[in-house]
């Protein structure tokens, strides 16, 4: 947005005032001070409800003043004042407040007087308490006999640090207001989509959020501003969608008598109705001209990984090579033992036993040995390998392709578009993409976070998967269940099946899975720095359950991160072929792992892991047609907060509405990408739970905007305000599939 929208704050409100808000908030121009929109707004004849502030958290209340007193300090020179504020309904809806020293306290809160107090709220003695919070009086009726529509003007209330409290915040605001001068500015909302939501002027826009006159006013400006923010958004979706289409690529069409037709033929089971609908979607858009770039998306155990394997077929039967990329060493190796072990033959093209015009399958990973990498990387070079499955490794320079032509991304939230593009640029022309995840997206993040990809989900499972049944089991209330759980582990291995046991961490000297990047670093919970609990170890709990007499003659083994490539190959082998009966482990096993035999698994310090990860995890059992059992433990007291992701699992398998529920329950900027845009939500007014009616009519509108105009030479400022707003760093959430 030119004029006085670019330039620097201190021009408009002088370097120390500038410097001020740069330090505190980092914003240094006029625009950037004038899109930092108040958080909430607070009715000067409506006290906050003292009964429901936070505790542990930094507030804005406005409060009045009940009572005031001065009292000398026990242990050293100086006073403190005790204010005690209220909010008008009752003296139990009470509030103490303490000044250490507080010379202006002392003479300007008086009882009656009507003020804004900032601070921390903590608990004393069981009460809810501040101390030495930022203040600023009110006028009030009461008090000053001011006009009564200044009372109803409503105060805004914007997110602040200590040192730079909401109003002085508001007072640069005012101050900017006044004097910038709005006529260069140009509004990203075309004139047709203005006069439909009888959106108000930009100007007044700015006007009425930072300064309304009443509630109507700043609410009719936040929904414009909404509204622009979901147009802006759905539009560089739209224009990366449209590009992506008009992109030149290989036509994969297949054969009739081919590879695909082949494995169709060998299949031991029948397709669910999922299954083919969208491999009949994916065969039709890997013949086309252009890119796919489809996500699929499906429940834990829906049969994605087959659905990707014939796309990957129909491929190598058209000349070319798929590449599939996995986030951990585990998950590659197990795809590429399932991959072959189901192709069978196929998997052994130019072997001694193979079938004729069979692939190959290769897997290429960091920690293999030299040789293997060279030969897997001749391979993939070569053309040889049909199936190059692998890691980051697939991204190193020196690997090469012969004809890349698509590329499958499994468990994409653990990729950057760093990753995804390095792998994109080894291909001759643009390759198809395939972007896989099993936990299901809501529909208006998919809308916000992928509306550059089209999405395809598979929502029944296939035959043979047998119900889990899962339950919390909570130690505080019930100590003695700890045994319980182990000779409930021993009836199921006795019965000839196999147990999971997962830890949230390796050792002593972790806090994690070590070298395993997390599956869902945002959907985990933040360790309360005063939970002192000891957390379960992989290493301390196969030590005790080696000794656990319910356990006696069981055998036991270890997996995580930090073992090397063999060993984790090693044990992983052993536990499918029914060799090991309990197997402790960390999230390695958390996606992709397949041993039907597993019908038990026990998550100890359940409250650890997120939603999603808790619904990745059970995933793993009841997979061979015999039901399985998830136990949650936790040793946190009922409850507690943090037990309430416990009741969502244990309440439903269905991951579509757990993952409603997840969002509902985390910050929603961390699951829009905000740890790749400065910590921030990238959101502003935006919440992709409440507004999906916005969202889907912006989409729709933008989408028109770029059929219309795909350069948006006619709409330059909606192309500005793109620029603006998607800065390289907030601009990678829009490309995480």
């Amino acid at each position: 947005m030119p004029g006085d929208f670019d330039k620097p704050l201190d021009r408009l409100i002088g370097k120390a005032s500038a410097a001020g808000i740069e330090k505190h908030l980092g914003l240094t121009t006029v625009g950037e001070l004038l899109n930092y929109f108040p958080r909430r707004y607070l009715n000067r004849g409506e006290l906050t409800a003292i009964d429901k502030i936070p505790v542990n958290e930094d507030v804005t209340i406005l409060a009045r003043v009940l009572s005031a007193t001065k009292r000398r300090m026990r242990e050293r020179k100086g006073f403190i004042t005790d204010v005690v504020v209220t909010d008008d309904t009752g003296g139990l809806s009470s509030l103490k407040i303490s000044f250490f020293n507080g010379h202006q306290a002392e003479r300007d809160l008086r009882p009656r007087v009507l003020a804004l107090f900032s601070g921390k709220v903590t608990v004393y003695n069981g009460a809810r308490t501040l101390t030495n919070p930022l203040f600023e009086l009110l006028p009030d009726d009461e008090l000053a006999g001011h006009e009564a529509e200044f009372h109803a003007r409503p105060v805004p209330v914007y997110s602040a640090t200590a040192k730079l409290p909401s109003w002085k915040i508001q007072r640069v605001v005012e101050a900017v207001l006044v004097i910038v001068d709005f006529s260069g500015l140009r509004d990203p909302l075309p004139a047709e989509i203005v006069r439909r939501g009888k959106f108000m002027s930009l100007e007044d826009a700015y006007q009425q959020i930072h300064s309304p006159s009443d509630p109507k006013d700043w609410q009719r400006a936040r929904d414009r501003f909404r509204y622009q923010e979901a147009l802006v958004l759905q539009t560089a979706l739209a224009r990366r969608r449209a590009q992506t289409a008009a992109e030149d690529a290989t036509a994969r069409r297949g054969s009739a008598d081919g590879l695909l037709a082949a494995f169709d033929a060998g299949l031991p089971f029948t397709l669910t109705p999922g299954q083919q609908s969208v491999g009949a979607v994916l065969a039709a858009e890997l013949s086309a001209q252009h890119p796919m770039n489809r996500l699929l998306q499906g429940e834990v155990g829906s049969g994605k990984t087959v659905v990707a394997l014939r796309a990957m077929l129909q491929v190598i039967d058209s000349g070319g090579q798929a590449a599939l990329l996995a986030p951990t060493e585990v998950l590659a190796a197990q795809h590429h033992q399932s991959i072959r072990a189901i192709l069978g033959p196929l998997a052994e093209g130019g072997m001694l036993g193979g079938a004729d015009g069979g692939t190959q399958v290769t897997l290429l990973t960091g920690s293999m040995p030299a040789a293997a990498r060279k030969r897997a990387m001749l391979d993939a070079a070569a053309g040889t390998a049909g199936i190059v499955i692998g890691t980051h490794a697939l991204l190193s320079d020196n690997v090469r392709f012969f004809d890349l032509g698509l590329i499958v991304v499994d468990e994409q939230h653990r990729f950057g578009v760093e990753q995804r593009d390095a792998l994109r640029v080894k291909a001759h022309k643009p390759p198809h993409l395939l972007v896989m995840t099993a936990t299901p997206i809501p529909r208006t993040v998919a809308m916000t976070v992928f509306g550059d990809l089209d999405t395809s989900v598979l929502r029944e499972l296939p035959a043979g998967r047998a119900p889990i049944s899962t339950h919390q089991v909570g130690l505080a209330e019930h100590p003695a269940w700890v045994r319980r759980i182990w000779t409930r582990a021993r009836e199921e291995i006795d019965a000839g099946r196999q147990v999971y046991v997962v830890c949230p961490r390796i050792g002593t000297d972790d806090d994690g899975d070590g070298s395993e990047p997390p599956s869902d670093q945002s959907s985990a919970p933040t360790r309360d720095a005063r939970d002192t609990r000891e957390l379960a170890e992989v290493t301390a709990v196969v030590e005790q359950l080696r000794t656990e007499p319910a356990l006696a003659g069981v055998r036991i083994e270890a997996l995580h991160g930090r073992l090397d490539t063999d060993e984790k190959t090693d044990t992983m082998a052993a536990f499918a072929a029914g060799e090991v009966d309990l197997l402790v482990s960390t999230t390695v096993i958390e996606v992709g792992v397949d041993v039907h035999n597993a019908t038990l698994m026990v998550i100890l310090d359940a409250d650890r892991f997120g939603i999603s990860q808790l619904h990745q995890l059970r995933g793993r059992v009841g997979r061979g047609g015999l039901p399985g059992t998830c136990l949650l433990v936790t040793s946190l007291e009922a409850g507690h907060p943090s037990r309430r992701r416990l009741d969502a699992v244990a309440a439903t398998t269905d991951g579509f509405i757990l993952s409603q529920e997840d969002l509902k329950l985390r910050r929603e900027g961390d699951i829009l990408g905000a740890s790749q845009s400065g910590g921030r939500s990238t959101l502003r007014l935006l919440r992709v739970l409440q507004h999906e009616d916005i969202i889907s009519q912006a989409r729709d509108d933008a989408w028109e905007i770029v059929q219309k105009d795909p350069q948006l030479r006619e709409n330059s400022a909606l192309e500005a305000a793109i620029e603006a707003y998607l800065n390289p760093e907030k601009e990678a959430f829009l490309e995480r599939g």
